[in-house]
């Protein structure tokens, strides 16, 4: 299906998957936007997105090239972000949660987002202490040792760069923004709080029906 076509591109409902992160990014406060890309959809991107105006942003695009991971992609934002705090997030994550509070308010370190899953070994999995504190993220672990699943929306400050610049290829053969997480988890700079509305990652075809069930029912609840 996305031999054709870049998956973020899908229709999801009834608009393209790109979408509705940046909707997200835009009712948070945040309009300045950098969408990463590959070279192969770099130009159906701009096709369809161009400036931002009809969405009220201002996006700005970059080219990864290959695809080494997250945490690769990320490099290329540094100069977009200068010293700025700034937010991450997937292009194929779709969530109902409004963020405008945790993103305006965040002042430094990491902050990431979770969310209780059935299957955790699709994604980066957290465990806490009695604390509610962050202590562990391992990506896709065989046998979690939690069901806290680590949602594909950040947010940084601008130390995350001397971080990227030490991480280490995994055995998946990428840059993992797990790895760079875990840093500020073991600076004691992580925080995290759980999602209270619905969130879909629409990497797979039944995640993908289940992000259209989610999306149809955010745009019958904004009626």
């Amino acid at each position: 299906m996305t031999k054709v076509t870049n998956k973020h591109l899908l229709p999801v409902y009834n608009k393209p998957m790109i979408y509705y992160p940046i909707d997200t990014l835009k009712k948070s406060g945040v309009t300045e936007l950098l969408i990463i890309t590959g070279t192969e959809s770099a130009g159906d991107f701009m096709k369809l997105l161009g400036s931002g105006d009809e969405l009220g942003v201002h996006i700005t695009f970059r080219v990864q090239e290959g695809t080494a991971g997250i945490a690769d992609a990320l490099k290329l934002a540094e100069n977009f972000v200068g010293n700025e705090n700034f937010a991450v997030i997937l292009g194929d994550n779709i969530y109902e949660e409004n963020f405008k509070t945790i993103i305006q308010n965040f002042t430094n370190g990491a902050h990431i987002f979770l969310q209780e899953v059935e299957y955790a070994d699709r994604f980066g999995v957290a465990t806490l202490n009695e604390k509610n504190e962050v202590i562990t993220i391992v990506e896709k672990p065989h046998t979690p040792e939690t069901n806290f699943a680590v949602t594909g929306l950040y947010v940084y400050d601008s130390s995350v760069f001397k971080k990227l610049e030490i991480v280490e290829v995994s055995n998946r053969g990428e840059y993992e923004i797990t790895d760079v997480n875990q840093m500020y988890i073991d600076d004691s700079q992580m925080t995290a709080s759980f999602l209270e509305k619905g969130w879909n990652d629409a990497g797979t075809h039944e995640s993908l029906f289940y992000a259209s069930k989610l999306a149809r029912a955010m745009a019958l609840e904004a009626q």
